[in-house]
C-alpha cells in the first residue's frame, strides 16, 4: 500500500506498507522532518533526509496490540485479519493517544473525516476483543481505536455521554487491577498528584475500570520509551539520568519533580509494572511545544494483584529492580503530606469490598500493607 504518514493534516513522509505483514517496506520522501514521530528522526541520517526504516517500523509496530494480549489469536481469527500489525491498517493507524495516521495514495481523506476524537467508531473490534460473539461477521467494521490499544489486559474504547473512555479488565483469581486503579486514584487525589481519575463498573459480574482519554485533538501523549530514543545512551548514565538528559534536551519542563511523585505513588501501591510505555509526556500536536509530564495513569498492576502473598517485597520498574532502591532516587519529599492519607485505609477497604473476588482476609492484608508503605514513606 502506497501511503503518506500524516500528523493531523501535515504530510510527514511517504511510505510503502506491506498489506500482508503490516510492516513498512519502503520509505520515500520526507516532507516535514520536525513532525516525524519522536524517537525516529533524531539521527544524523534523518537530518540529511534519510530515515532509518528500523526506527520507524519499531514506532509503527509499537502502535499495534501486543501479541501478549489475552486471547488475541482467537480475536484475530474472528476479525479475519492475520496479525495485530495488519489490523493497524484497517483504521489507518489512528489512535486516541496521538494524531498520527496513514493516508492511502489517491484518496481525499482528511484528518477531520477520520480521527476518533471527533468521529464515532465501531464497537465490533472491542466486542470481539472482549470475547463476545458477533452475529454478522461478514459486515464487521474494523474502524476502531481498539486496533491501536496497548497492554496485555483485556480492554476496549467506549463512548459514554460523548466522552471517549477506556474500559479495562483484570486478571487471575482476584481480577484486582481495576480496583487498584481506584486505590491509586484515591491516593493521588489526597496527595494532589496530577492523575487520570478512574471509576469502577461491572460487566457479567467482573470488575472493569473506566477512565476518560486525557489527550485532545490538539495534544498528544509521547511515551517515555520514545523520548529515551532521542539521545544516544551514555553507558555511564543510569536510565533515570539518561531520561532526564533527554527531557532537558527536548526542553520538557518540570520532569524530575513529576517522576519523583510517580515513584512515591508506586512505592505505596507496590507497583510492579511502571514500564516506559505507561508514563510519558504531553506536547501540542500543532506547534510541537512540550507541556510537561502527563497525568499519571495505568497503575493497576500493583498491590500483589497476582499472588496471595500480600506484603512480600515486590519488584519495581523502571529505574531500579526494587522499590527500596528506587525510592532513593527521590530527593524532595517536601510536598508529601502524610496527614492527607488519614483514614486512607477505610477508603481502600470500601473499594476492595466492591468485589466479591476479594475476601475479607485479603482485603484486611491489602489495607494494612498500603498503610504500612505510606508510613514508611513518611519515615523516609
Amino acid at each position: 500500500m502506497n501511503c503518506t504518514l500524516m500528523h493531523k493534516n501535515i504530510p510527514v513522509v511517504n511510505l510503502v506498507i506491506d498489506e500482508d505483514s503490516g510492516f513498512i517496506d519502503k520509505i520515500g520522501t520526507i516532507h516535514h522532518l520536525a513532525h516525524l514521530p519522536i524517537g525516529t528522526s533524531e539521527t544524523l541520517a534523518a537530518r540529511k533526509g534519510r530515515l532509518n526504516r528500523g526506527y520507524l517500523n519499531a514506532w509503527w509496530v509499537g502502535r499495534s496490540i501486543p501479541v501478549s494480549r489475552e486471547n488475541i489469536q482467537a480475536a484475530l481469527l474472528n476479525l479475519g485479519v492475520r496479525s495485530t500489525t495488519t489490523l493497524l491498517l484497517k483504521c489507518y493507524g489512528l489512535s486516541l493517544s496521538d494524531q498520527y495516521w496513514v493516508c492511502p495514495e489517491n484518496t481525499n481523506l482528511k484528518w477531520s473525516d477520520v480521527n476518533f476524537f471527533e468521529n464515532n467508531f465501531s464497537k465490533d473490534v472491542g466486542e470481539i476483543l472482549f470475547g463476545y460473539e458477533q452475529a454478522d461477521r461478514a459486515n464487521l467494521n474494523l474502524m476502531s481505536p481498539d486496533n491501536t490499544s496497548d497492554g496485555w489486559l483485556k480492554k476496549k474504547w467506549v463512548i459514554v455521554g460523548g466522552k471517549r473512555m477506556l474500559m479495562k479488565g483484570g486478571s487471575g483469581d482476584y481480577q484486582q487491577e481495576p480496583l487498584n486503579e481506584l486505590v491509586a486514584t484515591a491516593i493521588m487525589k489526597r496527595l494532589e498528584i496530577p492523575h487520570i481519575p478512574y471509576i469502577l463498573t461491572f460487566d457479567d459480574g467482573l470488575p472493569y475500570s473506566l477512565c476518560e482519554t486525557f489527550v485532545t485533538p490538539e495534544t498528544e501523549l509521547v511515551p517515555a520509551l520514545r523520548v529515551l530514543e532521542t539521545k544516544k545512551h551514555d553507558n555511564r548514565d543510569s536510565m533515570f539520568t539518561h531520561l532526564l538528559r533527554c527531557t532537558k534536551e527536548l526542553d520538557i519542563p518540570n520532569v524530575q519533580s513529576a517522576l519523583e511523585k510517580m515513584m512515591v505513588l508506586d512505592y505505596i501501591i507496590a507497583n510492579t509494572d511502571r514500564h516506559y510505555n505507561n508514563f510519558g509526556f504531553i506536547r501540542n500536536a500543532d506547534t510541537l511545544e512540550w507541556y510537561g509530564f502527563s497525568p499519571i495513569y495505568d497503575s493497576g498492576t500493583a498491590l500483589w494483584h497476582d499472588t496471595q502473598f500480600v506484603g512480600r517485597a515486590p519488584k519495581s520498574k523502571p529505574f531500579r529492580s526494587t522499590h527500596a532502591e528506587q525510592i532513593k532516587l527521590v530527593k524532595d519529599f517536601s510536598w508529601f503530606n502524610h496527614s492527607a492519607l488519614h483514614d486512607l485505609g477505610d477508603e481502600c477497604a470500601e473499594i476492595f469490598a466492591k468485589s466479591k473476588m476479594i475476601d475479607e482476609n485479603r482485603r484486611s492484608m491489602l489495607v494494612k500493607a498500603i498503610e504500612s508503605r505510606a508510613k514508611e514513606i513518611a519515615r523516609i
